[in-house]
């Protein structure tokens, strides 16, 4: 079992940053991938970056330049640093975390969510 706590969510300006912050506690050998997901209101959840077990990171194209996400000094962290906000962005943000399954499909973890609201 993994536990999976997110911080940092909060309201901002357009063009504004934030940064959350994801801590995972348990059974964290086991994770393979930590990312981030969004949804916002009446939509469905989206995925918006990752960060694999040797580092490798990927973003969705629409925070590619925008987003930074990285491992914290803190074992078993991830961050999200967040600039030019903008209103499209404001959502529910989930960490999650990935872990094997004999039967090959990746087995999810989510947190609970943190609100990201960006003002026009």
């Amino acid at each position: 079992q993994v536990q999976l706590v997110e911080s940092g969510g909060g309201l901002v300006q357009t063009g504004g940053s934030l940064r959350l912050s994801c801590a995972a506690s348990g059974s964290t050998g086991s994770i393979n991938t930590m990312a981030w997901y969004r949804q916002a209101a009446g939509e469905q959840r989206e995925w918006v970056a990752m960060i694999s077990k040797d580092e490798s990171i990927i973003y969705a194209d629409s925070v590619k330049g925008r987003f930074i996400i990285s491992k914290g000094n803190a074992e078993n962290t991830v961050h999200l640093q967040m600039n030019n906000l903008k209103p499209e962005d404001t959502a529910v943000y989930y960490c999650n975390a990935k872990t094997p399954t004999p039967w090959g499909t990746p087995y999810d973890y989510w947190g609970q969510g943190t609100q990201v609201t960006v003002s026009s």
